[in-house]
């Protein structure tokens, strides 16, 4: 138990060594953690939880229903999944082209708006979900017209490498990005990038909403 504990003091204090620790968003990242751990991360103060997997989150969702929690969707969306995310979380990151968009707002109806961030695929890796970049403002110009998505964002996830040259590109793009769609659209105000092994990093580079997994609950077993 003390160990989710440091483990969210010893992050916020980075936090606070940044002179950050009131403006960023910290999403705790609980894919295949137990609720007894999530329980533990709520007892110490943390209230986001960001989930990848629909079942699995909804079972956790209906065993920490007591709790005043904010449930964020942050893995790949298949379409038959669309309805039960619109109906159950208050932030989708990974909103990355118009179809999906279009069936969780059509699944919002009578709720108030979902947040939702636009991925993008900041690496250009195949593999990976995500908008390019050159198709970025064409999608969130188009998803102005959905009364029941509030875009409040942008999300993305560097390449997994130890190429220093070119994470710090990839970050320098992914900040002037942020800037320029801010500029443009007057409801995004988050940028979603940083995890446990980056988000000093993705700070530095106008990072205010992080996921963290690992340094908060350790290791999945």
């Amino acid at each position: 138990m003390l160990s989710i504990k440091n483990n969210l003091e010893t992050l916020k204090q980075n936090l606070m060594s940044l002179n950050k620790d009131s403006d960023i968003t910290i999403v705790a990242v609980s894919k295949q953690q137990t609720t007894d751990k999530i329980l533990q991360a709520i007892n110490y103060g943390q209230k986001i939880f960001g989930e990848n997997y629909l079942q699995e989150a909804l079972k956790k969702q209906e065993v920490l229903k007591a709790h005043d929690l904010e449930w964020h969707f942050i893995g790949p969306i298949q379409s038959n999944k669309c309805k039960l995310i619109a109906e159950n979380f208050s932030w989708v990151h990974t909103i990355d082209r118009l179809k999906i968009a279009k069936r969780i707002n059509d699944a919002r109806r009578g709720m108030p708006p979902i947040n939702i961030c636009i991925q993008i695929n900041i690496s250009r890796e195949k593999t990976k979900s995500g908008v390019l970049i050159e198709n970025l403002d064409n999608l969130a110009s188009e998803l102005k017209e959905f009364s029941n998505l509030n875009l409040r964002g942008l999300m993305a996830i560097p390449s997994n490498t130890f190429d220093e040259e070119k994470l710090t590109a990839e970050f320098d793009l992914l900040s002037e990005t942020y800037s320029l769609m801010r500029n443009k659209y007057i409801t995004i105000d988050k940028l979603s990038v940083g995890m446990s092994n980056d988000y000093m990093k993705a700070i530095h580079h106008g990072a205010n909403m992080i996921r963290v997994g690992s340094n908060i609950f350790g290791v999945r077993e």
